[in-house]
């Protein structure tokens, strides 16, 4: 050891090395044989580094890390962990947030029926708020920029005659924030996407029995009352029919031509060997008898149909009605069970095939999925449906109603169906595209579901799911630490969020979730006085996170980093560490 330079405690040595980088050694005269020696051993910084943040020896280090010392600073001094602005603003519970893709804007809606225009600068100051309670709305409760950041959708409920609900999205100029065009859209739990710079996706719902409907999305002009009368301002997208009380939730689209060029790649031997079992069924078979056929729930207990043999569905329907009218068919069979086995029949032979391949042969391709939450065997979401948008689509000239089809095709097929086997409450896309995050309430492992009316029981603990949209497969385990606690009736979407390196949530135990999406772990918890709806990180900084609350506040958080970068000063632990250090030396 030098001369005069004090033998120091591992332990101190560790927190010497979270305050000061190589240049502050040199400066506070602290070279000797113990730093050096402590500071490039890397196996000494790979044990630490494990052991602190008990991750798994099997996960190797991150890709983009050069050594374990930089990637141990990395995760302690760039998580946005530290609060540094309250917005107080909203008067009633903050439901969502959103940035505009340059990362200059943010956009919060809430309960008191406004949607407020942030400026992201130094301090972030409220520019413009919007009061939709004059367009009959009750509250907005999501937004999205589209690419350019021109235009704003935002999404609320709407009330309706005799107080009936449901769902309108108003478009707003980031110009001049004047309303430019307003959709309605059903059930307002649609929320509704933008699909390119100037058109939006909508959702209707039109019942069809007592627990069967359909879903029509929709494709708008955001400028359809400004547009000529000669134009088409909407087209139709898809028609799919819902069984069980289901219905088409929470659309978004992605962007496979990113696929190529991802952010973070997740699928390493070694997580995949721990992937969940969230079973996944590919609905486009390369049979086109199966391909036709959706995955239906379990049959239940009556009496079973004769083979039909290859007989048409039309023909297995009237086989069924002939039965009951003469009294083959009748024990056990409830309404609900008549209504959904008619319905089964029904969608065979009226369903369009799906695509046959549904993965992007290259990353040229100007393919889009359109991702929604959806179920075949209760209302509640428990399902991921996937459709793959084609280029002729994406614009609402030609036929209104879409491309030709057979006479007898009523529905359009999912090309592909994740079942989560539980009860959806949030979806998020990384930023390449690549990999969709979904938050969900797990249902009791073995439970059936007799009634579609009556749901399973949810778990309390939140399960954040990983999938590879390149892959259509489940990687990683599920993230978990937060939690929620209201029942299935009553259960409501739980926004989250995902940047390069991080992936975060709310949550209804008070807190906002940080986890890393590399080692898959749980790095910060953000403190609020309720139920915290959305996270939204900066998409050009992701030390820049924000959470929206019901206690009606928005907090700013950023990474001790970037505190210090803005203070332009050294935080108070390093002066006491100096103090020890000189004390010792005396």
């Amino acid at each position: 050891m030098d001369a005069g330079c004090p033998r120091l405690p591992d332990t101190v040595l560790f927190e010497i090395f979270l305050y000061l980088d190589h240049a502050d050694v040199l400066s506070v005269g602290l070279v000797c044989q113990q730093w050096r020696a402590v500071a490039r051993d890397e196996f000494l910084w790979k044990e630490l580094f494990y052991r602190y943040y008990r991750v798994s020896r099997d996960v190797p280090r991150h890709p983009g890390a050069v050594s374990w010392y930089d990637e141990f600073q990395r995760l302690y001094d760039t998580i946005p962990c530290v609060e540094v602005q309250a917005l107080k603003e909203h008067n009633d519970q903050v439901l969502h947030l959103s940035f505009s893709h340059s990362g200059c804007l943010f956009a919060s809606c809430s309960k008191d029926c406004t949607v407020k225009i942030w400026s992201n600068e130094l301090d972030i100051s409220l520019q413009h708020s919007s009061n939709m309670r004059p367009y009959n709305w009750s509250y907005t409760q999501f937004s999205q920029f589209n690419s350019d950041d021109s235009l704003l959708l935002v999404s609320g409920v709407f009330v309706g005659p005799h107080n009936s609900s449901s769902g309108e999205i108003a478009v707003i100029s980031m110009e001049n924030f004047t309303l430019l065009s307003r959709v309605r859209n059903k059930p307002y739990d649609v929320f509704g996407c933008w699909l390119n710079e100037t058109n939006l996706i909508s959702g209707n719902l039109h019942r069809i029995g007592r627990i069967t409907s359909c879903s029509v999305l929709w494709l708008n002009n955001a400028f359809q009352g400004i547009e000529s009368e000669n134009v088409n301002v909407v087209k139709r997208l898809f028609k799919i029919q819902n069984l069980n009380a289901s219905t088409i939730r929470t659309v978004m689209v992605a962007d496979c031509s990113r696929y190529d060029s991802p952010d973070l790649l997740l699928d390493y031997e070694e997580q995949l060997a721990a992937s969940s079992t969230c079973p996944v069924f590919d609905l486009g078979s390369d049979s086109e008898e199966e391909g036709a056929k959706p995955k239906l729930p379990p049959e239940p207990a009556v009496q079973e149909l004769p083979d039909a043999g290859g007989v048409p569905a039309e023909h297995g329907l009237q086989q069924l009605f002939d039965g009951i009218m003469e009294g083959h068919v009748r024990p056990a069979m409830t309404e609900t069970e008549l209504e959904s086995k008619v319905a089964k029949l029904f969608v065979q032979n009226r369903t369009k095939l799906p695509e046959p391949n549904l993965l992007p042969m290259d990353s040229n391709s100007k393919t889009k999925y359109l991702i929604f939450t959806t179920g075949c065997l209760t209302y509640s979401p428990h399902q991921i449906g996937i459709k793959r948008i084609l280029p002729h689509q994406m614009t609402t000239a030609g036929p209104v109603l879409g491309e030709e089809r057979r006479s007898d095709e009523f529905f359009d097929s999912l090309d592909h169906v994740i079942d989560i086997h539980g009860h959806i409450i949030g979806m998020g896309l990384s930023p390449d595209h690549r990999y969709l995050y979904v938050n969900s309430r797990a249902w009791p492992r073995d439970c059936v579901i007799s009634d579609p009316m009556q749901p399973p029981p949810i778990a309390e603990e939140i399960d954040l799911h990983v999938f590879d949209l390149k892959t259509m497969k489940e990687v990683k385990r599920a993230l978990r630490a937060h939690r929620a606690y209201t029942p299935n009736e009553e259960c409501f979407f739980i926004f989250l969020d995902v940047s390069r390196d991080f992936v975060a949530s709310g949550a209804e135990d008070r807190h906002g979730y940080i986890w890393d999406r590399h080692y898959n772990i749980c790095l910060a918890k953000l403190q609020h006085d309720n139920v915290v709806n959305s996270v939204a990180f900066s998409p050009v900084e992701q030390e820049l996170l924000l959470t929206a609350s019901d206690d009606t506040t928005i907090k700013v958080w950023r990474s001790p980093r970037a505190v210090r970068i803005r203070q332009a000063r050294r935080p108070r632990p390093r002066k006491l560490l100096f103090s020890w250090l000189l004390n010792q030396k005396s």
